[in-house]
């Protein structure tokens, strides 16, 4: 018997922590061709290309010293930020129609980069957990990203190096 009780008051805990996964599901169309960006380690540069006056075409990661396969399609206007120590990115936002309209990604010491032009749907994505970063992209793209979904967590110490 006490062995149960002892069992159940530690899988209430379990239960009762916060969640140091969370998902935001994808907003647009979602026409085209999926993607996934993954890597190891924490995101330290964002690459967005957007068409001429117009939606977002495509969007790169770097993780450590490592660049992703761009998802969807290079061409246009280049954006990039590359992210200082201990930074990490804790917001996805921007517009949607059939297209990406506009992305704008925010770090945690409230720096940004915007892509795009500000026309459709606003969406706003970010962590459930006060600690949590983007982790990795997914979506689909035709002509230009076609929808976006964000997947957070919270990174082991040892993965993000810092003690923030």
């Amino acid at each position: 018997m006490r062995a149960l009780i002892v069992f159940s008051v530690l899988l209430a805990a379990v239960w009762a922590a916060p969640s140091t996964f969370s998902f935001s599901p994808a907003v647009g169309s979602g026409s085209g061709t999926s993607y996934t960006i993954t890597g190891e380690g924490r995101i330290t540069a964002v690459k967005l290309w957007e068409n001429n006056n117009g939606h977002v075409r495509g969007i790169q990661l770097r993780y450590g010293f490592s660049w992703s396969q761009v998802a969807g399609y290079t061409g246009g206007t280049t954006q990039e930020i590359e992210l200082f120590d201990g930074e990490f990115i804790v917001q996805v936002s921007g517009k949607f129609s059939h297209y990406i309209q506009s992305i704008m990604i925010v770090t945690n010491r409230g720096r940004s980069i915007i892509a795009g032009q500000p026309s459709g749907t606003t969406f706003n994505m970010y962590p459930v957990h006060p600690m949590a970063e983007l982790r990795f992209l997914s979506g689909r793209f035709h002509g230009g990203l076609t929808s976006i979904a964000t997947h957070w967590a919270v990174l082991p110490m040892a993965m993000n190096g810092t003690s923030d």
